[in-house]
């Protein structure tokens, strides 16, 4: 018995697949445990904002576009959430898909729903091909070391599910 247990542990060994060989070492889908691809995107008024650089917060990410119904409903929500959670704990990012929308109408949007968050532009789709966006509205709740916690495909979100999850992950990083 003990022959076939150290048998079988090397045939694992040996005929395991490198992540290389199988993903091209990268990770297949931004999924919840696995770490959020970084990203660079420009605000409305065009300063660069990077993920990153929002190490050792809680960061919600929001794709969204001006046109989405659920996108208008939810938007509402997650000004409220960010307005009632800490600001040295919990940033939100909303990612306009402005290659599917434009800038103006984003602009009009947020001056519209008076969105006090950072708004980013994904004018070519980098961040949507990055997160493999299935469906508008997206919501990735992000932990403080980095890792996508939470996965929301769709909406609208209430603002207590925004608040909830965010002051979760904000509970466990202190």
């Amino acid at each position: 018995m003990a022959a076939t247990i150290v048998l079988g542990s090397a045939w694992v060994w040996f005929a395991r697949a490198p992540a290389s060989a199988t993903t091209g070492g990268r990770i297949p889908s931004p999924r919840e445990g696995f770490a959020a691809p970084d990203f660079t995107l420009q605000t409305l008024a065009g300063e660069p904002v990077t993920l990153s650089e929002f190490r050792g917060q809680v960061v919600v990410v929001n794709l969204w576009a001006s046109w989405c119904p659920p996108c208008r409903e939810e938007m509402p929500a997650l000004e409220r959430a960010y307005q009632a959670l800490p600001p040295e704990g919990v940033e939100f990012l909303a990612v306009n898909t402005t290659y599917q929308d434009s800038l103006t109408e984003a602009a009009s949007f947020a001056e519209r729903y008076g969105l006090s968050f950072p708004i980013l532009t994904d004018q070519t789709g980098e961040v949507a091909r990055l997160y493999q966006l299935r469906a508008l509205p997206s919501t990735f709740f992000i932990d403080s070391w980095g890792v996508i916690r939470k996965v929301v495909i769709g909406g609208p979100m209430s603002e207590s599910t925004v608040r909830s999850k965010a002051t979760e992950l904000l509970d466990e990083g202190r």
